[in-house]
């Protein structure tokens, strides 16, 4: 900031000696233009210190939703407005939107316990190490991952699975196989949005570890789709796509392609459908397979029975005889309507390594429902033993989509069993002891905590389905006793205290 002049100095240079007039009259200026200074010097250090801490600000702030960034209070503690609506591609579950999502989540559990499977849990925040397998897979783009403040790579989980490998590496011979775990958790990608696929969704997940045979495949197919019926959808509008990894590799090794290019060939696999056969073509050439490979390869994966795969690959292969079985097992369960072949099916994970299979709408109108299939190396990728085991991951926003679409949704309106109200400020306490009595015997009471009139609370009686009025007065209560009013009929009755249920 340039120097500030006083002009009485320049006055005493420039002049002769002054009258006492004059002489008071430069002491008044001088003050004046003192205290003016200040107010500028301060003022100027106020306007510095604002401009340093919103260059800090945008420097620290990084490109998100427009009008997400939020400014410091300015100079009278004001703070300034935010954007209230959530981070993008993520969600608010007010009250209406959390009894479905918990309407949901108990029907999985449901199913889960049914097939006699415990519930486990991991850390949303789990080591970036856990999910970098292997180069190409999508998931190692979308993931939202940082440096902590010990210098760790650390990321938010995009699935389960990696979670629960490492669990069960932890475990050790501490448990028994073979285990049968599933979890519901919140997971996170970072990729492009469209209907059904968000940036966080919470995934429902069952796994079977220890369990070599197709008999487990079935099994938890079978869980789906007894989840499936359970909420109202039948075989006409959901099916499974089945096939196996093991597919791919009998193609492969007939024209020579290195093994280590397998799960490289099979991300590229998994993009059938999202993205022109021409790029596919190009991405299967870089992956060192031949013009003639390429084409044999494309006729597998188009065929759509195992007849037709017995007749390419021949009877005496293992991806033959592990589809038959499973659509012999799907005859015995009495799902066979639900399940039909496609030798396209792939997952885009690099740990699958036999039956993969996927859950989707008939009508064609949403991506996948849920998919799954067998992982029996994904344990020695983390430094364990493998261990045989197969498990699927459901997610929470596609099925909701597809029951709108049914219009299958349920309603689930608030509901609780009383509302307690006084009819006199000072019966306050009293209307308090009557909701811990019907509390303490389990029933669910809304207490209306102020003086509010009858008109008021039988509005909200109305709004949370209560089944009950009960209103404290005075006359009834000197002699122990409650109003209880039957919403459904208006039938009231005075009850004594020890007698209320």
């Amino acid at each position: 900031m340039p120097a500030i002049l006083n002009p009485s100095l320049f006055i005493l240079h420039h002049h002769p000696p002054l009258s006492k007039a004059v002489l008071s009259l430069r002491h008044h200026l001088n003050n004046s233009l003192f205290s003016t200074s200040r107010t500028i010097l301060r003022a100027y250090s106020n306007s510095s210190s604002s401009l340093s801490l919103e260059s800090s600000a945008n420097q620290n702030v990084r490109t998100g939703r427009s009008g997400s960034a939020t400014s410091p209070p300015d100079e009278h503690g004001t703070a300034q407005k935010i954007d209230v609506n959530p981070p993008k591609g993520t969600r608010d579950f007010p009250p209406e939107d959390m009894r479905l999502r918990n309407w949901l989540f108990h029907n999985f559990r449901e199913v889960s316990q049914q097939f006699g499977f415990e519930e486990v849990d991991f850390p949303v925040l789990e080591s970036e190490a856990l999910y970098i397998r292997k180069a190409g897979e999508e998931i190692r783009d979308q993931l939202y991952c940082f440096e902590d403040r010990g210098n760790r790579r650390v990321a938010l989980r995009p699935e389960l699975t990696p979670s629960l490998a490492r669990l069960v590496i932890q475990k050790g011979k501490s448990v028994s196989l073979p285990l049968k775990w599933f979890a519901i958790g919140q997971c996170w990608r970072y990729e492009r949005m469209t209907r059904g696929r968000r940036r966080e969704h919470y995934q429902w997940n069952m796994d079977i570890i220890g369990v070599p045979g197709v008999m487990a495949e079935a099994e938890l197919i079978s869980s789906i789709i007894t989840f499936f019926k359970r909420i109202g959808l039948t075989a006409s509008d959901v099916g499974f796509k089945v096939s196996s990894r093991k597919v791919l590799q009998e193609v492969l090794r007939c024209y020579s392609v290195p093994e280590n290019m397998f799960g490289r060939v099979c991300i590229i696999i998994d993009k059938i459908g999202k993205i022109p056969m021409d790029d596919i073509r190009k991405d299967l050439q870089s992956a060192d397979m031949s013009e003639v490979a390429i084409e044999e390869l494309l006729q597998v994966l188009s065929l759509k029975s195992l007849a037709k795969l017995e007749e390419k690959l021949g009877a005496s292969g293992e991806a033959l005889s592990d589809l038959k079985q499973l659509f012999s097992l799907a005859e015995k369960y009495g799902y066979s309507d639900w399940l039909q072949f496609d030798a396209s099916i792939v997952r885009g994970l690099a740990y699958y390594t036999g039956i993969v299979f996927e859950g989707f709408d008939r009508e064609g109108k949403l991506r996948a429902i849920c998919g799954g299939g067998r992982y029996d190396q994904l344990l020695s990728t983390f430094g364990g033993d493998d261990l045989p085991a197969c498990g699927f991951g459901f997610g929470d926003a596609v099925i909701v989509e597809l029951l709108k679409e049914r219009g299958l949704l349920p309603e689930l309106n608030l509901q609780v069993e009383n509302i307690v109200c006084s009819l006199d400020q000072e019966l306050q306490g009293a209307a308090s002891a009557v909701a811990t009595i019907l509390r303490e015997k389990g029933q669910s009471v809304d207490l209306v905590l102020e003086n509010k009139p009858l008109k008021w609370v039988f509005k909200r009686a109305a709004r949370i389905n209560a089944r009950r009025l009960i209103l404290v007065g005075k006359a009834e209560w000197e002699k122990g006793m409650v109003n209880v009013k039957t919403l459904s009929t208006g039938e009231q009755l005075e009850i004594k205290l020890d007698e209320l249920e």
